[in-house]
């Protein structure tokens, strides 16, 4: 058996500003954007530059208040999403550059370097180069 995770939801107050944080800020690449009138929204659908094999956002624009109420805080205020990198330093530089709020600062573990920020939503990320070729901390 095969699997893989294809994609993961983060609902969003509104489809551009969210579209302006991970592809203007973070680089991310635009995947598909197109719009489904009969249900007056879009699919939205982004993953980190080089793609690779994990799995890709669609950004899912709240559309209730009940979604409304999660936007920026989908897990609770623990780290749920998980952005690998193939070189720490220079895209920590990158995206402070830009600026990505880090709220923790870049530490050690023995999985590798690692560093905490928030999206424009304040939902909180681990920013992560693994050590040593492994695929998880």
């Amino acid at each position: 058996m095969d699997q893989s995770l294809g994609l993961v939801s983060l609902v969003v107050r509104d489809y551009d500003e969210a579209l302006a944080f991970f592809v203007g800020k973070l680089g991310f690449e635009l995947v598909e954007d197109r719009s489904i009138p009969e249900e007056g929204k879009r699919w939205v659908v982004v993953r980190p530059p080089g793609g690779g094999a994990g799995a890709q956002l669609l950004l899912a624009r709240a559309s209730t208040p009940e979604q409304q109420a999660r936007v920026g805080s989908q897990t609770g205020g623990r780290v749920g999403f998980f952005l690998y990198t193939d070189d720490f330093w220079r895209d920590h530089a990158r995206l402070t550059g830009e600026g990505v709020e880090f709220v923790r600062g870049p530490a050690e573990q023995p999985y590798g370097t690692v560093a905490v920020f928030k999206d424009l939503y304040g939902n909180l990320w681990d920013f992560v180069q693994l050590k040593g070729g492994r695929r998880t901390p």
